[in-house]
């Protein structure tokens, strides 16, 4: 992250998001979205390390996350820009 202070609201749109299309996210730990999102794909996500998950399971757990994270932020700045 290449602003470590915005991790609390970055986790606030995770946990948003992820609720707005349906996972239980608990609003304590959204980063435990990745693991609900891991099972529903058959991928053997664990707690610590996860060095034997190829990058093509890597990508198939946070590309879903991260890709509904930055639809979100788009439409956010659009609905803003038609404001001004």
């Amino acid at each position: 992250m290449l602003v470590p202070s915005a991790r609390k609201e970055l986790d606030k749109l995770k946990a948003r998001v992820m609720k707005d299309i349906g996972y239980d996210v608990d609003l304590n730990n959204p980063d435990h979205v990745k693991y609900e999102v891991a099972e529903e794909l058959n991928i053997p996500l664990s707690k610590g390390y996860n060095g034997k998950l190829t990058s093509e399971q890597a990508g198939k757990i946070g590309g879903p996350i991260g890709g509904n994270m930055v639809k979100e932020m788009i439409r956010m700045a659009q609905e803003q820009m038609t404001r001004k």
